[in-house]
């Protein structure tokens, strides 16, 4: 019974690095639409102080509040995602990976199988393959 306990705590490691995998893309896409979702919010905001400068006058109050706060909104966001994100691949990598091998002197490790040269051959025999 012990070999299928082993077997399923593998499976279950799997299922959990790959659900850590899934949750860890999922995040990164939802930091990046926040991150565009920032930069659209600035770029809104940028091409309305030009406008409003092309015009000759200035942005009205609040118009440029209303506008700073989109970009404060948003870009807490994504900054609170990419943190997210960050912390997500930081436990990924601080996991503890599969131990690493056994040293070549460990008596658990199997010995290497002897190399043995090839049968010497006279140059007047061929090969065994080569046709007579």
């Amino acid at each position: 019974m012990a070999l299928w306990d082993k077997v399923r705590q593998g499976i279950d490691k799997a299922g959990k690095a790959a659900q850590d995998v899934f949750d860890e893309g999922k995040l990164r896409l939802e930091a990046y639409r926040a991150r565009e979702q920032a930069d659209k919010a600035a770029e809104a905001l940028g091409y309305a102080i030009f406008r409003a400068i092309e015009a000759g006058g200035e942005l009205d109050a609040d118009a440029r509040a209303r506008l700073l706060e989109a970009v404060k909104e948003r870009d807490a966001e994504a900054r609170r995602l990419e943190d997210a994100l960050a912390e997500a691949k930081a436990r990924m990598d601080d996991r503890p990976e599969a131990p690493p091998p056994p040293p070549s002197g460990a008596p658990d490790a199997p010995a290497p199988a002897p190399a043995t040269p090839p049968p010497a051959t006279s140059a007047a025999e061929p090969p065994p393959s080569a046709p007579i």
